[in-house]
């Protein structure tokens, strides 16, 4: 009898342990989502810098991100008298043609034909012609008519060079410009013998010259 008790108590001992792996088993197999699929990882790394997955900013390629940045616009010179000194006096022009040669030759014809604004004067004498203006690789050649080369002084001639190269060089300020008479290269302007360096260039001139 006792024999059989103990028989009896190790067959219940050895059921337990039994339904204990199994419960154990389940728990470790159920899956929390019900589902039976395993939770989503995004492998996608966060964008750094403010910038889209692709790792590029849409605004590197688009001209118009920099705002601080100004496109040179088509522009006459003028000169004011400032007592004691002429000083250059831009009038910007709104543009009236599709390329820049085009542009040029509308400002020319403004400045060698038109009378500015009051307080504002020009030292290229009347009759003046642009005979041609071509833009080239090495800069822009501006071909006028002989009477530029005639009359005033030393502060006359200086000032519609001045004109000339500023009016030439508004929609690339860092061009250079070829000085040219009836075709012909300008090197000494005046009876007072202006030397005009060719080609010259905005910085070339304020080293040269004073107005």
């Amino acid at each position: 009898m006792v024999k059989q008790m103990i028989w009896t108590r190790r067959v219940w001992q050895g059921l337990g342990t039994v339904a204990l792996a199994i419960a154990f088993m389940t728990a470790c197999t159920e899956v929390p989502n019900g589902d039976n699929q395993p939770p989503v990882v995004n492998e996608q790394p966060p964008a750094e810098n403010n910038q889209p997955p692709g790792g590029e900013d849409p605004t590197d390629n688009n001209p118009d991100s920099n705002p601080g940045e100004t496109t040179p616009q088509p522009t006459v010179y003028w000169l004011k008298d400032e007592g004691d000194r002429l000083a250059l006096a831009p009038v910007e022009v709104a543009p009236t043609a599709e390329t820049p040669t085009g542009q040029l030759e509308n400002l020319f014809t403004q400045l060698l034909t038109e009378t500015p604004e009051d307080g504002l004067s020009s030292t290229i004498p009347p009759g003046t012609e642009l005979l041609s203006l071509i833009i080239q690789g090495d800069g822009i050649v501006v071909n006028l008519s002989e009477e530029f080369q005639f009359g005033g002084g030393s502060a006359s001639m200086i000032g519609r060079v001045a004109q000339v190269l500023y009016t030439a060089t508004s929609l690339d300020p860092t061009a250079g410009v070829w000085f040219q008479i009836e075709g012909e290269p300008l090197e000494v302007l005046g009876g007072e013998g202006l030397e005009i360096a060719q080609p010259m260039t905005r910085d070339s001139f304020t080293t040269d010259f004073d107005l």
